[in-house]
């Protein structure tokens, strides 16, 4: 009898427990629930002040890009200045040079004149025949080979260059 009232008790307590197990999971998921819940609350409560920290994030972020891009902007417009400058004093000294070349070459003898621009760069040549005044230019290229000063007359008008002998096909 002692074993049979054991086996019911201890049945009972393993019912008790398993009721009691039911109970706690159940008053778990009821908090769990409720967390949930306040959870939820917290979030929607504090959504405006998230999306003003945010936006202040990125309205600092864009000042501190726009005060780059101005310092930037700033170099450069530095650097524009002083290139446009150095190009001034480029072109002054390069007219003068040029001015200088020009009255020398007008002074000269023409045959003299002459040959020293046939062995020079024909672009550099024709530039200075061209500033020369038409009586010493011509004088000029009349002591010239006939084949140079064509060449150098055709650069000055800036006519294309034409193929040599062509060949002609019927």
């Amino acid at each position: 009898m002692i074993s049979r009232m054991s086996c019911q008790n201890f049945r009972r307590m393993a019912v008790c427990s398993l009721i009691l197990a039911a109970v706690a999971s159940s008053g778990a998921q009821a908090q769990d629930a409720n967390a949930s819940a306040k959870n939820n609350q917290y979030c929607t409560n504090i959504a405006d002040a998230a999306s003003d920290a945010r936006f202040a994030l990125q309205k600092q972020a864009l000042a501190d890009m726009e005060k780059e891009i101005e310092g930037r902007i700033k170099v450069l417009e530095a650097k524009r200045a002083e290139y446009e400058e150095w190009l001034k004093r480029r072109n002054e000294v390069l007219e003068k040079a040029d001015e200088t070349i020009v009255m020398i070459y007008a002074r000269m003898r023409p045959d003299a004149a002459a040959l020293q621009l046939m062995n020079m760069d024909e672009e550099i040549a024709a530039a200075v025949i061209a500033k020369l005044n038409p009586r010493a230019a011509s004088a000029v290229l009349n002591e010239m080979e006939p084949a140079r000063a064509a060449q150098l007359a055709n650069v000055i008008t800036d006519a294309p260059k034409r193929e040599k002998n062509p060949v002609r096909q019927n």
